[in-house]
């Protein structure tokens, strides 16, 4: 047995799918595992779409068809059809099964590929060909338990004339051929095979206990036979893991055989066999032509069926005509034999009883066949009537198109145009505007007087073009035609459909009138002849009626009753008809070209006339509120400010001098707390006088700012000392009266380390005062970045976010400037994660006020560069809001200081510290994260690439991730769109 040893390389690994016999089996090549996943998951996705198999089917054309056992899709042919059942084998895997005709779809081309399966026999062995024997049904049972399921190797010796491939096959150091001989379940082909081993054994044939004994004991003896019970085949077998060993020396050795003896056998066997196999092959196609023949004569006979039925089906209506024309011929006779009987009443017995039968004969005939033509005519015609009772109700007045009609002269006859005092009231706008322009570039008082004069003789014909217009416009019923047009706009756009702009004839209003007369004529036309119709038909009920009332004398005869009824019905019919289908063109032409385009040109009428009538109720609305005419003769002053001022130097020195007297009590020897407290009391009260005047005087810079921007650009030219062009750089928020000896304010020593601090209060608020050194330039500085800061929290939607500032003010007697700010008591993210940290849900609200904050200082083009715990501030635990910042230092300052840290998590961002790029809104989205992480992880210590290792909610490390570690940060708006930001705890 050294030969499998030496063709080792020559062998092949195959998965065995099916077993047929104890010698014969069907297996795929295990390389073509990949061909085999792509074909079942083509299968699985395409069979329900492909056709139900139709016709015979043909023996060699591939198919889909459902298994049975576990209703999935795979290739077959079909052996054989009986009824509507159908025997298919599985190509790809040798089983096969009845399945119903449905389960059998069509494949096309491209999945008319070979099988993935092949037919494998051992070679040299052959069973016993009762297929219903005993011993045949434990040779199957064996082979399967030894080899289903499971990879083999095999060696080609020959090839069988209908592809059956004749092999050698090893189950690991196991020859399964000689297992089978052995087991006595197969017998050699070849000479000297006869002799049986010297070792006897039981009769496994007659005892099914003993043969499962000894599967068991050598499946637990060879590690590379399966030990599981007999079971029938699946379908798709699971192929071992298994790596083939090589193959060992046998124990036990086969005794030599005549190797020229043994091939001379094989050959006479292999042709034996490929004789056999070609008879059935000749056979099945003498079947398979046959088959075709007897589809062909089928269809044949089919269409020669279909003809005949069609030449029945014209001779049936020839007949139909024919009775038709018998039934009027008959009808004819009827009349001409009563009129004959009426003449010959006093005829012979034998004529008058031979014209009654005849009568009678004649009466039954044309009963029957005018019973039913005449029937089905009224029938007919009741059921049209009907219809087109019910088209007239559906429209008893208005049609859509006339519902169009009249929206065009409406919109047409009751418009109204602009006013003709409203173009001049626009021109003399215009001319107020550029002498206003020109006054705001004035620089030099010497121009200014002139400036000042012509504005003034513009502004009083821009009041005296105003009052026209106002009173014009006021006798114009706007708003009622304002919601005649919505009103009528709604009713076209609920019939047409929503109107869009787009260019249409000029004389569409022509084309749709000339089309809508066209139509009206046309319909009524139709109308009267279809009423004229139905009344000649009314007219001869009528007659009916009469001649048939016992009671009255009448002049209606039999004539009138018979006479004509067949064309009254056919015509009344006929003018239904005609007239429902002209109701049903006119509703089918609504959408027509021309009314679409009446329809968009009165939309576009609509919408002008809406826009000029909106225009004008804006123009008089804005020309009605009085603010010009309050200054018509008269330039607005600040002499209320110059009042007010005056009030505060006097209040001031009053304050001084009582803070004086009351360190001059305090410094006594002999102390009058009596005396103090009542100077104390005096300066509390002088102190709240002046803060109320303070705050008079803002209110009325805010009104002279208003009058600037409004009408009077001279102001601050005309009164420099008010400054007012300050107040307005700030955005209100410099008050120049303020100082800093007018607070009682203590120092703030434990939030000193940069600057001096004080908490004091204003207003009835507690606030902080903080100090910053300037000159001339950083002055300036300072109030530009305060004034656009201001503006940041003012104009944003989120103005919680941002800390508000209250007043800047500048010392008189020293280079200080001062910024007024709320005082919140702890209220930083320091102190409140030194007190008490944050919960988890809590933090995703603060750090959202934050984010919220950050988004308002981007949009107005602000880099904060200086977001650290002390600059951000927690109210009631819930709301976070970004802290001002150094006004006096660049970003670029801001962003190294000392303070920018949170633990051990430094808040620069790298291009920051590497110089790469100067501070944005990245580096703040950067600080930001920083801070969010270190709410939640205050101990990190560590590289900010190992957040992985942090173990964090997955919300939370994907949007640290992408503010940390991303190459391309998120912005503010794309946090608070972020999950974590979406979720419930936000």
């Amino acid at each position: 047995m050294d030969q499998p040893k030496m063709d080792r390389e020559k062998m092949e690994l195959v998965g065995v799918t099916h077993v047929l016999d104890a010698i014969t089996f069907w297996a795929q090549n295990v390389n073509e595992d990949q061909a085999i996943e792509a074909m079942s998951n083509i299968l699985a996705h395409k069979c329900p779409e492909y056709p139900r198999l139709f016709g015979t089917p043909i023996p060699q054309k591939i198919y889909g068809a459902m298994f049975s056992e576990d209703s999935c899709w795979y290739r077959c042919k079909v052996q054989q059809q009986i009824d509507d059942k159908v025997h298919v084998s599985y190509i790809d895997y040798g089983n096969s099964e009845v399945v119903s005709r449905s389960a059998v779809v069509e494949l096309p081309v491209d999945l008319q590929s070979p099988s993935l399966a092949k037919k494998y026999k051992f070679w040299g062995f052959h069973v016993s060909s009762d297929h219903d024997s005993q011993h045949f049904k434990q040779g199957k049972a064996f082979l399967q338990n030894l080899i289903l399921g499971k990879k083999v190797r095999i060696q080609k010796k020959s090839v069988c004339f209908d592809g059956t491939i004749l092999v050698q096959a090893f189950q690991g150091n196991l020859d399964i051929g000689e297992e089978l001989m052995r087991m006595k379940f197969a017998k050699q082909s070849l000479p000297g095979s006869n002799q049986e081993s010297s070792v006897s054994r039981p009769s496994l044939q007659d005892s099914p206990a003993l043969l499962a004994h000894m599967l068991l004991e050598r499946g637990q003896g060879e590690g590379d036979v399966s030990a599981s019970p007999v079971c029938m085949p699946k379908l798709r077998p699971v192929l071992s893991d298994q790596i083939p060993q090589s193959v060992k020396e046998k124990n036990t050795v086969a005794a030599p055989q005549p190797i020229d003896s043994i091939k001379i056998n094989m050959e006479l066997d292999v042709l034996v066999e490929n004789e056999k196999l070609k008879a059935e092959h000749d056979a099945q196609q003498q079947i398979t032509q046959q088959k075709e023949k007897e589809l062909s004569d089928t269809r044949s006979e089919l269409q020669r069926l279909k003809e005949e039925n069609l030449r029945e089906t014209e001779k049936y209506r020839v007949e139909k005509d024919l009775l038709r024309g018998q039934s009027e011929e008959l009808e004819k006779h009827l009349r001409v034999a009563k009129f004959e009987l009426e003449g010959h009443k006093y005829g012979s017995a034998v004529v008058v009883q031979s014209a009654r039968e005849e009568m009678q004969r004649n009466e039954k005939e044309m009963d029957k066949l005018v019973d039913s033509a005449v029937s089905e005519q009224f029938c007919r015609l009741a059921e049209k009537v009907i219809s087109l009772r019910g088209l007239r109700e559906r429209s008893p007045g208005l049609t859509d198109s006339d519902s169009l009609m009249e929206s065009i002269s409406t919109v047409i006859n009751d418009s109204i145009s602009a006013p003709g005092t409203m173009g001049k009231l626009d021109a003399a706008r215009h001319d107020y505007m550029q002498a206003q322009e020109k006054l705001r570039e004035c620089e030099t008082m010497e121009q200014l007087g002139d400036l000042i004069t012509n504005r003034n003789e513009v502004r009083s014909v821009l009041t005296a073009t105003v009052e026209a217009f106002l009173e014009e416009a006021k006798s114009l019923p706007v708003r009622k035609r304002l919601e005649k047009l919505e009103e009528v706009s709604m009713s076209l756009a609920a019939v047409f459909g929503l109107f869009s702009p787009e260019e249409v004839d000029e004389h569409a209003f022509e084309q749709y009138y000339q089309w809508k007369t066209q139509t009206h004529q046309q319909s009524s036309s139709v109308r009267d002849e279809t009423d004229k119709a139905l009344g000649a038909l009314c007219t001869w009920s009528e007659n009916i009626g009469k001649f048939f009332c016992l009671s009255n004398n009448t002049s209606v005869s039999v004539t009138d009753l018979i006479g004509g009824i067949s064309e009254i019905l056919k015509q009344a019919e006929l003018h239904v008809c005609k007239e429902m289908d002209v109701s049903k063109s006119v509703a089918n032409n609504q959408n027509n070209k021309v009314v679409t385009n009446a329809f968009h040109k009165v939309m576009q009428h609509i919408h002008e006339e809406k826009k000029v009538l909106n225009d004008l109720m804006e123009k008089y609305l804005m020309n009605t509120k009085g603010e010009m005419l309050q200054w018509q003769n008269a330039s607005p002053t600040p002499d209320t400010l110059f009042s007010i001022k005056k009030r505060i130097r006097t209040l001031r020195s009053q304050l001084r001098w009582r803070q004086v007297e009351e360190s001059t009590l305090e410094e006594c020897e002999e102390l009058d707390l009596t005396e103090i407290l009542k100077k104390k009391e005096e300066i509390t009260e002088t102190r709240k006088a002046l803060f109320q005047e303070i705050a008079r005087e803002k209110e009325e810079y805010t009104k002279l700012s208003a009058l600037v921007e409004a009408g009077f650009p001279e102001l601050p030219l005309l009164y420099p000392e008010t400054d007012i062009h300050s107040f307005m750089s700030s955005g209100g928020l410099l008050v120049s009266s303020l100082d800093k000896d007018m607070f009682d304010a203590e120092p703030m020593r434990e939030l000193s380390d940069h600057r001096p601090l004080v908490h004091t209060e204003f207003q009835g608020q507690r606030v902080i005062l903080k100090s910053y050194t300037v000159n001339e330039e950083v002055e300036e500085r300072v109030l530009e970045r305060t004034a656009q800061f201001h503006r940041a929290r003012t104009q944003g939607e989120a103005v919680a976010g941002i800390l508000s500032l209250l007043a800047l003010f500048f010392s008189k007697s020293d280079p200080l400037a001062y910024v007024m700010v709320p005082y919140f008591p702890n209220g930083s993210l320091k102190a409140v994660q030194t007190a008490s940290p944050l919960s988890t849900s809590e933090v995703c609200k603060v750090m959202k006020g934050v984010a919220q904050g950050l988004e308002s200082l981007h949009a107005v083009g602000i880099t904060h560069a200086s977001l650290n715990p002390s600059n951000v501030f927690v109210l009631n635990r819930q709301q976070g809001m970004v802290g001002d910042f150094d006004f006096t230092k660049t970003p670029e300052q801001r962003a190294v200081s000392r303070g920018m840290v949170a633990g051990s998590v430094s808040l620069v961002a790298p291009e920051l510290r590497q110089g790469s790029a100067p501070p944005s809104p990245a580096s703040d989205m950067f600080s930001f994260g920083c801070l969010l992480l270190w709410l939640h992880v205050p101990d990190f210590n560590g590289a900010l690439n190992t957040l992985d290792e942090l173990k964090l909610v997955p919300k939370l490390q994907a949007l640290l991730s992408k503010l940390l570690v991303s190459e391309r940060r998120l912005t503010a708006v794309e946090v608070l769109a972020d999950h974590y930001f979406q979720s419930d705890e936000a």
